[in-house]
């Protein structure tokens, strides 16, 4: 489990969330009024702001990340506590995949995907490199 509370720098959490799920990564967009879920994403906030200084909305919460939440789950807390746009990606080889066509998954199986289809490309790449 990762608690996400204001006092944490960005990159804490960017690394806190990777040590906890190896090929997913979780990015932090800057928000703007008119983004709607089709929107292309803002910048990436700055990773060396603490997320009380990066943060839109102001009111009590906090985040408690567990494996079997889900991807829109996770994205829609830190939207509505923290004001934040967020997006996970998931490892697929030597690439990152946006997660929005599988965010209904969990952290748990996102992760479990992007191990077995990155040892897949590895493993061909291996042979590969043998011939």
């Amino acid at each position: 489990m990762i608690k996400i509370t204001d006092i944490l720098i960005i990159s804490e959490i960017q690394e806190a969330f990777s040590s906890e799920f190896p090929f997913l990564k979780l990015e932090f967009f800057k928000k703007s009024p008119q983004a709607t879920a089709l929107s292309v994403k803002q910048p990436l906030i700055n990773i060396n702001k603490t997320l009380a200084e990066s943060r839109t909305i102001f009111k009590n919460g906090e985040i408690q990340i567990i494996p079997t939440m889900t991807v829109s789950e996770l994205e829609q807390q830190f939207n509505d506590i923290f004001g934040l746009s967020t997006q996970v990606f998931r490892k697929s080889g030597n690439i990152w995949l946006v997660t929005t066509v599988t965010d209904k998954w969990t952290l748990e199986e996102q992760n479990r995907q992007g191990e077995i289809i990155t040892k897949q490309v590895t493993d061909r790449k291996s042979k590969i490199d043998s011939i």
